[in-house]
């Protein structure tokens, strides 16, 4: 993975074999960024793609492999104070038994095939935190 910051923003060039969100997560801890949104796009091998379903409580994964695009990814990094938490959704074509599909949701983790390009702008005048929200287990923006 390399990246450059232009401007206040910054570009991110994930690698054959990265983790992408690891790699994101890597830049902001090397960065001292807080809070910040990205989007990108990108070849992948594999993903864990989640639906959380409100009756369950929980998420669903769906795991895929093979040649993924990934026809775009968004997302945002917040800070409780303590550590940093992601909070992203991708969709990704691919072929499988001569047809092609799509997967989307919410992206636990994903693997770079070939490259993935990410554009990540920190949050200025400010920062994002989380607060925990224990009705759905999952954590929200704090905005103040």
């Amino acid at each position: 993975m390399e990246y450059a910051k232009f401007g206040d923003t910054f570009y991110i060039r994930a690698d054959k074999g990265d983790e992408l969100i690891a790699s994101v997560l890597k830049v902001c801890e090397c960065e001292n960024i807080k809070s910040c949104i990205f989007s990108g796009i990108g070849g992948c091998s594999e993903a864990l793609i989640q639906t959380f379903i409100p009756e369950k409580g929980e998420f669903e994964t769906q795991a895929i492999s093979g040649s993924l695009e990934m026809i775009s990814i968004n997302g945002n990094i917040i800070s409780d104070g303590n550590r940093l938490y992601h909070h992203a959704h991708a969709l990704f074509s691919y072929k499988k038994d001569g047809g092609h599909f799509t997967a989307a949701g919410h992206l636990k983790e994903t693997t770079v095939l070939y490259t993935a390009e990410i554009e990540l702008r920190p949050v200025t005048g400010g920062t994002i935190g989380r607060t925990y929200n224990p009705e759905t287990g999952t954590g929200f923006w704090k905005l103040k």
